[in-house]
């Protein structure tokens, strides 16, 4: 499962507005691999939707069935917030729903002659 924690209003290519959805994975712990100590993080993503503000505003603490995965995507610069430091990642976080599999999440709205 996991849950709306927030939306943002974001601008499509053609200039049309609407707002997405965030979505929160839940909590995962985790190892550093520079120090060994254990951690707390939790997984986000967004996906669009069709909602006005208001609706958006509503879905704030609903539960979805699905979850937040890990997929494989061309190089980018990140630069955390926090620290102002930037890293180059090579994945995404998506939502999958529940019975997806990651390969529907990764050609889905994909033109089919660039997959063959």
């Amino acid at each position: 499962m996991v849950t709306v924690i927030d939306y943002v209003l974001r601008k499509n290519q053609e200039g049309e507005v609407f707002f997405s959805l965030i979505l929160n994975g839940g909590i995962t712990v985790l190892r550093s691999k520079k120090t060994g100590s254990y951690y707390a993080t939790s997984q986000k993503c967004s996906i669009p939707s069709t909602f006005d503000e208001r609706t958006c505003k509503s879905l704030i603490g609903e539960k979805i069935r699905g979850s937040i995965q890990k997929q494989p995507c061309d190089p980018y610069e990140f630069a955390d917030k926090e620290t102002g430091e930037t890293i180059e990642l090579s994945h995404r976080w998506v939502y999958l729903p529940e019975g997806a599999s990651m390969e529907e999440a990764i050609f889905e709205g994909t033109p089919q002659a660039a997959i063959a």
